[in-house]
């Protein structure tokens, strides 16, 4: 409780004493190019896989030949839109985005870059952190929807290539019985987790007292944290959602 409570003085921290919403702007901007174009090409590549192997493998256990080959497809869009797009690309996005930004700002405590810009008046932790927030709500569900699309064209390519499906199948599995209100839901779980891995990754490195090894010692924690936390909101979502 005592580091939840820290945790939550820290967040209301960042909406006093803020900069011009043009120093905001530009942050922002940078940060968004940091987390968001700079790891699409990991995120696109992940995910085909992701797509791929899910396909293979559930068609390897769909036996039954009173089950038609359109669920296979149709199997792999619930469990992407669902699941692999919003919640697995969180735990890879909390190892590479969540480590850099505790890393980061790990390196400026240590190093009294953060007690400069207090020295100078500025409130350190909105100026430092509350950009990444943003940025990450930004572009994490941008990126959530680009896997969702990689994983159901790698899925695609393989169902096909392998005689697994045929695309009149595949394309047929994609639109039966589609809910749209699921697009919704995954969305609605992106905003939240790039949120709890943004803040929770920016609260550990931001209080990083010591040397390297601290620093070290926090991006750990940061990662396990943020990870920790996107699975339990997960679960309550899901409780909320399917309710």
């Amino acid at each position: 409780m005592k580091e939840f409570g820290r945790y939550a003085m820290f967040m209301g921290s960042l909406f006093v004493r803020r900069e011009t919403f043009a120093t905001y702007y530009k942050l922002t901007l940078e940060e968004a190019i940091q987390i968001g174009i700079k790891s699409a090409l990991m995120i696109a590549l992940v995910s085909s896989f992701m797509g791929a192997v899910t396909t293979v493998q559930i068609a390897g256990n769909l036996v039954s030949p009173f089950v038609p080959r359109f669920v296979i497809s149709q199997v792999v869009r619930e469990m992407t839109i669902l699941e692999l797009a919003p919640t697995i690309i969180a735990i890879i996005f909390a190892g590479k985005v969540g480590s850099s930004m505790a890393g980061g700002l790990g390196t400026m405590r240590i190093t009294e870059q953060i007690d400069a810009l207090e020295v100078m008046g500025i409130n350190s932790s909105s100026y430092l952190v509350l950009p990444k927030i943003v940025a990450s709500m930004l572009m994490y569900p941008m990126l959530v929807i680009l896997a969702g699309v990689c994983a159901l064209v790698g899925g695609y390519l393989v169902g096909t290539l392998t005689n697994i499906v045929t695309p009149t199948e595949y394309i047929q599995g994609i639109r039966y019985s589609f809910n749209a209100t699921m697009i919704t839901f995954a969305l609605t779980k992106s905003f939240v987790f790039a949120f709890l891995i943004a803040s929770v990754s920016s609260f550990k490195g931001y209080f990083t007292h010591g040397g390297a090894l601290e620093v070290g010692i926090s991006t750990t924690s940061a990662v396990t944290s943020s990870i920790i936390s996107v699975l339990l909101a997960d679960y309550f979502l899901a409780e909320l959602f399917f309710e």
